[in-house]
């Protein structure tokens, strides 16, 4: 439980600074670490047009005011990917960013409304890259702060490890006895096929259960808790239908370049080899946003210059990892609000 004290009571402080000290040398690390790789630091804009378009992402809304009272709606970002993809397009090559994000309806030891992002992108890159960049940011963030296990609710994780690659068909395999697969094709799901696997692995099964909440509440009940352990994951291939911004695999139209990097059960990074094809962009977004006004009531913008943008973007993939989630790792913090200077109460 959060305590009771407010964060800036000086005994709270006194018992949060060790993880805000190692907080500040793992962001020198950082920086070191990608001025290394050839990378520019950027910093883009926090209100957007669109804060994203996945359906069970909630943002932040707000208005800007003109001098002569014109009202127009914007939003924080729940991520700068949008922008980062346009400074792609402008012409930059290998960029990253610290960036502030916000996420509604989430709060939870791992969870807050406010939070920081790790983003990075190279252009001509495949993202089989992207995953040695987690390898080496791992190790390299260990050593910064002088730790040599990861360590999160007694489950450890060796950063120096070369992690473990589960393709996601292969995991939902072995941990939970499900043929993925079989309920997916080029461009549909098949939610009942993948219900009546999910039942006979013993997952409950809502009525109104979509395929995308089953695959969701298997990986989370049945497959997380392994993913990590000893040793970093890398959890690839993900189906096309949960990868509305990555491009479709090479070897399999099914499946799309999308992995998630897990430490000790937790998911620290979401790459992609990013999706350029405006039409077919264009086609998931409405989609993500049609699902999210059956379910929620309400949709966002999706945002034009984007979409124009990505005609103009070359091939590149891209990252984005949880920053306080790995503090957290690397202290061995409980609660996100043990790594934030300030938590949002």
């Amino acid at each position: 439980m959060p305590p009771s004290s407010p964060w800036w009571a000086p005994d709270v402080l006194v018992d949060r600074r060790p993880f805000l000290e190692a907080r500040s040398r793992l962001l020198a690390a950082v920086r070191r670490l990608f001025a290394s790789w050839g990378f520019v630091e950027v910093e883009t804009a926090i209100l957007q047009v669109s804060p994203g378009n996945e359906a069970h992402l909630h943002a932040l809304a707000t208005q800007l005011i003109t001098p002569d009272a014109t009202r127009t709606s914007r939003f924080l970002r729940t991520s700068p990917e949008f922008a980062c993809k346009k400074l792609l397009a402008a012409g930059e090559r290998r960029i990253f960013e610290i960036a502030r994000a916000f996420r509604n309806r989430e709060r939870g030891p791992l969870h807050h409304p406010e939070f920081t992002l790790l983003e990075w992108y190279r252009a001509e890159e495949g993202y089989d890259v992207m995953m040695s960049d987690c390898s080496a940011l791992l190790a390299a963030a260990a050593e910064a702060i002088g730790v040599s296990r990861l360590t999160f609710r007694d489950r450890k994780a060796d950063p120096f490890a070369e992690p473990e690659r589960i393709a996601v068909a292969d995991g939902f395999e072995r941990f939970a006895g499900i043929d993925l697969l079989a309920s997916v094709s080029r461009d549909e799901t098949d939610r009942d096929c993948l219900a009546m696997a999910a039942r006979k692995a013993g997952v409950r099964v809502a009525p109104d259960d979509t395929w995308s909440d089953i695959f969701s509440r298997v990986l989370v009940e049945r497959i997380e808790p392994y993913l990590g352990i000893g040793r970093p994951c890398i959890f690839y291939e993900y189906p096309v239908a949960e990868a509305a911004l990555a491009r479709r695999s090479a070897t399999d139209a099914r499946l799309a370049e999308r992995f998630e990097l897990y430490v000790c059960g937790v998911e620290l990074a979401n790459a992609f080899g990013e999706l350029t094809d405006p039409d077919e962009q264009r086609r998931r977004l409405q989609s993500q946003m049609a699902e999210k006004e059956r379910v929620y009531g309400e949709r966002y913008p999706i945002d034009e210059e984007f979409l124009a943008a990505l005609s103009q973007m070359p091939q590149a993939s891209g990252s984005a990892l949880g920053f306080d989630r790995l503090v957290m790792i690397l202290t061995g913090a409980s609660r996100i609000e043990q790594v934030l200077w300030t938590p949002t109460a």
